[in-house]
């Protein structure tokens, strides 16, 4: 377990309190000696104002300006404009910064080199570029090196980083040698991929001036530049490294870009290291390395840091209160927020950020998006502006309950807000309709964005993926390159999705080959998603080649190859590949453990289950979930143990819900067990009385067990409730085109010739021993009846259609939404055996790889 040991922070004396003056010995003039003195309005004027910034009260500084201005004639001299444009920009008043710019404007002044910089410097920080260019070519010849480097920084803050890197370049051709601040500037102009190579250069420059190692500011820039222009974090780390002087803020920024590279136990080591080193976190610290304890779904030291927090007095900062409710909600076991809601609680004043927060983590949790739909009711009722972020947040979470009503309510309220043209906004409300199954609203949302950007792209691209329509996808695609917007690696993960769902491996192919042209080979995500794509899809050794081919891989890689060779019952590669992660020194998470515990389950490996699922805790410090206790169910209950089975659920320390139970059921099914079984749907039903998978299960195992009346009151229960069974299909990609089969399909083009092969096939592998096994009907009919509907079975139709229509060199690949009926897999073994055909079958569960009458699964499914 991961634990953090951390000295107690410093406590802060307050400063000794100051004795007053004793009024009484300070003797005053009488008034007959007192003669009226000459006043200097303008240094009257000046010395008010000087003593109000003094005494930082800025608005009565402002206020006696005004007044000045009012008496027309005595203004204040230009170091009073000067002291007053600074603490302007120092307190971010910028709207008081333009005022007291209107005022010099109107004095006649002639503004000096100190004043024109700080307006300069005022107008960046407002965004205005446009008016701090008109200042800064107003200057002339007045214009020094604090001129060039503030009006660099101004282009750079304002989105205009390649007319920065030509101001910096115009800059050295006035003879200007750079110092820290003029370097910073450029450099961050550069924190993008299309200026960071003009970085790099700068970066050899700025060595040879000697700036690396003694300026932080420019060590900052330089970290930055390279995590965000090009994800290194290993030359981020070099030249923190170099670093002589390091402050707090160079620390935040390392922990923080660790962690937003994907390596949070990293950004955990470095805040260690910092303590130690003797520098006290300030709120961005903690919110940073709290940030990192949720990446890394690490409650243990999530706990330890808000203690810190505590003691720190920095509870109540709205900031780190924002990752606390974000860690818990990440971190808890069963997906709770209850811990993130006590946090958001206790903070003393919640404002938008605080809102968003608590919004946000109910929506990742999983389980809490109604309650999100009703935070954000309480949070509009308690007169708090809800912003675009949690807009976004709401619309996922009413995409998430395929409550495309409740989501239209909410995008009304952001239209009323002024947000309905938000691109983030916009975004969301397409996800909306797409995961609500309304592609066509999802499309006119998208038609009528303002401004599409990439990310709206993507959005498009992801909803037809998600919704099985790879064509539209495609055309998205062709749309984005048609105008000139770069393809980034989420549009092609996108599409990987898209294709792995419908097992469209055509598809993916010709996906594999755009991502090479592009040169997105080596992209994390895009790798990921193809070891995703080809795994899914059925060709395993076709992930595992670009798994090989990686040259880095992270978490996620190791993750998706040992979840492919679990999905695909290859167990002992699976655990080779998971021991081969433990090597390299990468820490698995609870993604990667509910893929250890299935790929022992799917080949009945307990003793090895049992010592995984309690390794996660002992060594790891991941707290089991549902989906762990789950698995452990379906590994017990597989083999045949249901009374272990039963007695691991009832001692969990946790109430099994509805996944647990169904999967006991299922076990039940499987063995014929209609006492645990009845038992099992009971406990369901009382969770989720309109489940239908419940029903459906009781029904089947009745059905096996020959109790007719029971099948016929479920089924009854079942049209009263208006509860449906899902349909089970199966489907083929032949030649880029996706054929899908129903049972007793008919409606196919092909469909005399498919059913003419069929029985041909059905003589066959009866000469070899096929005996049709009727106990797989679910229906009261006769024997010929039940033999007859075996044969219409979809998976039989999809593989019989894929031996007509693909060449023998090749396998044919069918998949299933449900699982596989127990006859099916008989016969597709025998249908292998006599056409010499490799047939990979996937179903809701596993995949099939049969071949020459033997499955992979050695019938244990």
């Amino acid at each position: 377990m991961m634990t953090l040991s951390l000295p107690s922070p410093a406590i802060i004396s307050p400063p000794p309190s100051l004795k007053p003056s004793n009024p009484s010995r300070q003797k005053l003039p009488s008034s007959s000696t007192i003669s009226p003195p000459f006043i200097n309005l303008e240094t009257h004027h000046s010395r008010l104002i000087h003593n109000h910034l003094h005494e930082g009260h800025l608005l009565k500084a402002v206020a006696a300006l005004d007044f000045a201005a009012q008496q027309g004639d005595y203004p204040p001299d230009i170091e009073t404009y000067s002291l007053l444009l600074k603490a302007c920009i120092r307190t971010r008043e910028f709207h008081l910064g333009k005022l007291v710019h209107s005022r010099l404007t109107q004095s006649r002044l002639d503004p000096d080199l100190v004043t024109l910089n700080s307006l300069i410097s005022l107008y960046a920080k407002c965004g205005d570029s446009n008016r701090a260019d008109m200042i800064f070519k107003s200057m002339g010849k007045k214009r020094n090196l604090v001129s060039w480097s503030a009006m660099i920084s101004c282009l750079a803050n304002c989105g205009r980083e390649s007319d920065a890197v030509q101001m910096f370049v115009e800059t050295l051709e006035c003879g200007f040698r750079p110092n820290e601040y003029c370097f910073s500037a450029v450099i961050r102009a550069c924190s993008n991929a299309e200026n960071v190579s003009i970085g790099k250069i700068i970066f050899g420059f700025l060595i040879k001036c000697g700036y690396l190692e003694r300026e932080v500011c420019v060590g900052c820039a330089l970290i930055d530049m390279f995590v965000k222009g090009s994800g290194d974090l290993d030359s981020a780390y070099k030249v923190f490294d170099k670093m002589i002087e390091r402050n707090v803020v160079a620390w935040t920024l390392m922990i923080t870009r660790c962690t937003q590279l994907g390596y949070p136990g990293d950004a955990i080591g470095l805040f260690s290291e910092m303590i130690v080193s003797g520098f006290v976190p300030d709120r961005f610290t903690l919110s940073g390395v709290v940030s990192a304890c949720a990446e890394l779904e690490s409650l243990t030291i999530g706990q330890q840091l808000h203690s810190w927090v505590i003691r720190t007095g920095l509870a109540s900062d709205v900031c780190v209160g924002c990752s606390l409710v974000d860690m818990y909600a990440k971190c808890t076991a069963e997906g709770s927020v209850d811990d993130s809601r006590k946090v958001f609680d206790r903070m003393p004043e919640q404002n938008v950020m605080s809102w968003t927060a608590i919004i946000t983590g109910c929506v990742q949790s999983g389980d809490s998006d109604k309650e999100a739909i009703r935070l954000f009711c309480e949070m509009i009722e308690g007169h708090v502006a809800p912003n675009h972020f949690t807009f976004a947040s709401v619309l996922k979470a009413c995409g998430n309950l395929l409550n495309s009503y409740v989501g239209e309510q909410v995008y009304t309220h952001a239209v009323k807000r002024g947000l309905g043209l938000d691109n983030i906004v916009g975004n969301s409300l397409i996800s909306m309709y797409s995961r609500s199954g309304k592609m066509e609203e999802a499309r006119k949302a998208f038609e009528s964005l303002f401004e599409k950007n990439l990310v709206s792209y993507n959005t498009m691209v992801n909803a037809y993926a998600k919704n099985l329509n790879s064509e539209e996808a495609f055309e998205i695609l062709n749309e984005i390159e048609d105008t000139g917007i770069a393809v980034s690696a989420y549009t092609y993960a996108s599409l990987l999705s898209g294709t792995s769902s419908i097992g469209a491996i055509g598809k993916g192919e010709q996906i594999h080959g755009r991502i090479l042209k592009t040169g997105f080979a080596s992209n994390y995500c895009v790798c990921n998603a193809l070891i995703s794509m080809y795994s899914r899809c059925g060709n395993i050794e076709a992930a595992f080649q670009v798994f090989k081919e990686m040259g880095d891989r992270n978490l996620i890689s190791w993750t998706s190859m040992i979840t492919g060779f679990a999905k695909h019952g290859f167990a002992a590669r699976a655990l080779e590949i998971f021991h081969d992660m433990l090597r390299a020194g990468v820490r698995p998470n609870g993604i990667t453990y509910i893929a250890v515990l299935s790929a022992c389950s799917h080949v009945g490996l307990i003793s090895e289950g049992w010592k995984h699922f309690r390794s996660m805790s002992e060594e790891h410090g991941i707290a089991p979930r549902m989906e762990h206790y789950a698995c452990m169910v379906d590994l017990l209950g597989r083999s045949g143990s249901l009374v272990e089975a039963f007695e691991f659920i009832k001692s969990m320390p946790l109430v099994a819900d509805v996944l647990v139970w169904r999967t006991f059921l299922g076990a039940c099914r499987v063995h014929s067990d209609t006492e645990l079984g009845k038992h099992a749907a009971k406990m369901i039903l009382e969770q989720d009385p309109n489940d239908p998978a419940a029903y459906i299960l009781l029904s089947n195992l009745y059905a096996s067990a020959g109790q007719w009346k029971d099948v016929a009151d479920i089924r009854r229960i079942m049209k009263e409730r208006n509860l449906m069974k899902e349909a089970g299909c199966s489907w083929i990609e032949v030649e880029n085109v996706v054929h899908k089969f129903h049972v007793g399909e008919t409606s196919h083009p092909q469909a005399r010739e498919i059913y003419g092969e069929l029985d041909q096939l059905a003589l066959k592998i009866k000469e070899l021993g096929y005996v049709p096994d009727t106990s797989c009907v679910l229906h009261e009919l006769d024997e010929e009846q039940k033999v007859q509907y075996l044969f219409q079975h979809s998976e039989k139709i999809a593989v019989t259609f894929g031996l007509i229509s693909t060449s023998k060199s090749k396998p044919i690949r069918v998949f299933k939404n449900l699982r596989v009926c127990g006859d099916c897999h008989t016969a597709i073994k025998y249908i292998s055996a006599v056409t010499g055909r490799e047939i990979v079958l996937r179903d809701s569960n596993r995949f099939h790889h049969i071949k020459d009458g033997t499955c992979s699964c050695n019938d244990y499914w």
